[in-house]
């Protein structure tokens, strides 16, 4: 009679836990509005973020996650310095990053991707290109399973997590000024500039080193007093190389100028990726706030909605053609040339160089190029 007792209440027990398994689709349910406003904080998609952490969970049934609150399997790493919690993955008893919430998690796996340098070639691609990023994560070394991929596509395509990218950006204007959390977004980026989308560290490397100004990368909470100190500058020039006014301590991670930005940049324009805020742009492009508003006819504080193309020199070849709304244009990539990409696009050199006002055939990583008339 006893074991019967011992055996119904292991049954009942057992049963209970089994009806308490959160499904897939009560695990989108529950993250997708925060997955899509990520997505419109820092650009990445919001499909690969559901589906990352749908296959990290177990769509939230994990061990990990219930004792973490950690969504998508990321690890303390060097930088880490929020509260732990070790578990068994590659290695026995591994150290993970611990969470006050998912929505914290969610937060954190954004800026994780878009701040560290291995993820830069994934905002390349367009946000609807789930395969590349999926492939993309696998060769960055987000995970170690050769079948990432694959899953992160299959629960995609299963769940049609890909047509919520679609859905996001085609449902509301882009300002989002009708939507009540638009607009508490956009305001929180004007007042604090705490939630910006800037582009990753290694193409800011890329504009530092291009420019040839003297400039450091630093993290927020860092105090301008305290650089101005240690770099022995003035505090009122280094707010001014910084087009800032009476910040001191930075709200987000960003290159400091340690002299005067440049009044045209190097290349003729940038594209955003994301929500970007102008300051940002001004300063990942080494160029004065003041001339990039006036080279766009913009405001300070404004918002750029993603894939929109701006001036960065007073005077340009995209300038003469701006007004041609069927204007095509290449970005360069890694070991291209004219040659190639004349051939790719039917031009000749000798056109090339006359739309983009080149005098030789040099052309540096991510250029971009007018490659019709």
């Amino acid at each position: 009679m006893k074991n019967t007792l011992l055996l119904f209440l292991f049954l009942f027990i057992c049963t209970i836990g089994f009806t308490q398994k959160i499904s897939i689709e009560e695990y989108l349910n529950t993250y997708r509005d925060i997955a899509i406003a990520e997505m419109k904080r820092l650009g990445v998609p919001a499909d690969i973020t559901l589906a990352q952490g749908i296959l990290e969970t177990e769509n939230g049934n994990s061990e990990l996650v219930k004792k973490s609150n950690n969504h998508f399997g990321i690890k303390c790493k060097e930088t880490w310095k929020g509260a732990t919690v070790y578990h068994d993955d590659d290695a026995k008893g591994e150290c993970f990053r611990k969470y006050n919430s998912a929505e914290e998690s969610y937060h954190d796996h954004s800026e994780f991707l878009r701040y560290r340098p291995n993820y830069a070639a994934l905002f390349t691609l367009e946000i609807t290109d789930y395969k590349g990023w999926a492939y993309g994560l696998k060769k960055a070394g987000y995970a170690t399973n050769p079948n990432y991929p694959k899953m992160l596509i299959k629960t995609i395509e299963d769940f049609h997590l890909n047509e919520l990218v679609v859905q996001a950006y085609n449902s509301k204007p882009v300002q989002g000024k009708s939507d009540k959390s638009e607009e508490s977004l956009s305001a929180k980026i004007e007042t604090k500039k705490e939630q910006l989308v800037e582009t990753p560290k290694s193409t800011i490397v890329d504009v530092a080193k291009a420019s040839g100004l003297k400039a450091i990368f630093v993290d927020s909470g860092v105090s301008l007093l305290a650089i101005a100190s240690n770099e022995n500058i003035n505090f009122h020039k280094l707010l001014a190389y910084n087009d800032l006014k009476s910040e001191d301590i930075l709200t987000h991670p960003q290159w400091v100028f340690l002299e005067a930005k440049l009044k045209e940049a190097e290349k003729d324009t940038y594209t955003t990726t994301g929500f970007e805020d102008v300051y940002d742009i001004a300063q990942i492009n080494a160029l004065q706030l003041k001339r990039l508003l006036k080279y766009n006819k913009l405001k300070s504080g404004t918002i750029v909605k993603p894939n929109t193309i701006l001036f960065l020199r007073k005077k340009s070849a995209f300038h003469n053609h701006a007004k041609n709304k069927n204007i095509k244009i290449h970005i360069v990539q890694s070991k291209e040339g004219l040659y190639a990409i004349s051939k790719k696009y039917n031009v000749t050199i000798d056109d090339l160089k006359e739309w983009n006002s080149l005098e030789s055939n040099d052309l540096k990583i991510g250029q971009e190029l007018i490659i019709s008339k």
